[in-house]
């Protein structure tokens, strides 16, 4: 039977609304990233199995669960999406992209995404903060591919301002806020999941990458095609392929998101309270 993305988001929301109240915000919570779903206070916990159409998550580092909860006790709610899928698994771009579009007919409006990428700038460091500003897509596949549904979006979306200028200012002043140092630069995606060559990096940086990974990007076309307001922050935790002695492992992935945690929590507390509140003005 085909997939068909529109009513899968849809039946998606349905079970949601039946669970709790969409959010205005919301959060995908990258590799290693997901402690920050643990903070949040008076949760409701919903696992990826017991929403329809979701696919299961293998890879470590993602719990495959949406916590809904609020920022501390008298703080806004937000949705954390802890865990996503990838294509390297397996999944078509539509599957990979249904927990955004999920979240687009559940209500959410302002969206947020996190991811561990490899530096590739020089300026970039394991354990630093990327303010996302841009993107390169080349993993080969986009997830509008297809026949049209203008349900979904328009045939052709503008892209130059994937990530929304006054989203972007709120965790720029999320960060001056909390003292988080927060970096800057465009994401490069690739497939993988092999990690990338010492020659692609070469490549890369020559293209204008400043960081890559193995996500994110079809995420944010989808988000984009439905008219949802993105955002996204990048943790590094290695240099990329030949930037360094040492090899390329998962297990390092996750090392240093763990050390980054405090900052990352504080940037994300913040800059999704400053998110809540320009989606409430209707900015």
């Amino acid at each position: 039977m085909r997939f068909d993305p529109y009513t899968a988001a849809d039946e998606a929301a349905a079970a949601l609304t039946e669970r709790c109240k969409a959010p205005s915000v919301a959060v995908v919570l990258g590799s290693g990233l997901g402690a920050f779903a643990d903070r949040l206070h008076e949760p409701t916990i919903v696992p990826y199995g017991e929403i329809p159409h979701f696919p299961s998550v293998g890879v470590r580092g993602h719990a495959g669960r949406l916590v809904v909860g609020s920022l501390g006790p008298d703080g806004p709610r937000v949705a954390a999406l802890a865990g996503r899928v990838h294509l390297y698994e397996g999944h078509s771009p539509a599957q990979v992209v249904h927990p955004v579009r999920t979240l687009w007919k559940w209500g959410v409006r302002g969206l947020m995404l996190t991811n561990a990428a490899g530096g590739i700038k020089a300026e970039l460091s394991p354990g630093n903060l990327m303010l996302i500003v841009d993107h390169i897509n080349l993993t080969g596949k986009n997830p509008l591919v297809g026949p049209a549904d203008p349900r979904l979006g328009p045939r052709f979306p503008d892209m130059s301002a994937a990530y929304d200028p006054e989203l972007c200012d709120a965790l720029r002043a999320a960060a001056k806020d909390r003292g988080v140092a927060l970096r800057e630069g465009v994401y490069t995606g690739l497939a993988g999941p092999s990690y990338e060559t010492p020659a692609e990096i070469r490549m890369l940086a020559v293209l204008g990458g400043d960081a890559v990974g193995m996500s994110t990007v079809a995420e944010v076309i989808a988000a984009r095609h439905a008219g949802l307001r993105v955002c996204g922050v990048s943790c590094i935790t290695n240099l990329a392929a030949g930037l360094s002695a040492e090899p390329l492992d998962h297990a390092e992935v996750e090392a240093t998101a763990g050390e980054a945690r405090s900052d990352f929590i504080a940037l994300l507390e913040e800059g999704l309270s400053r998110i809540d509140e320009l989606m409430e003005r209707g900015a």
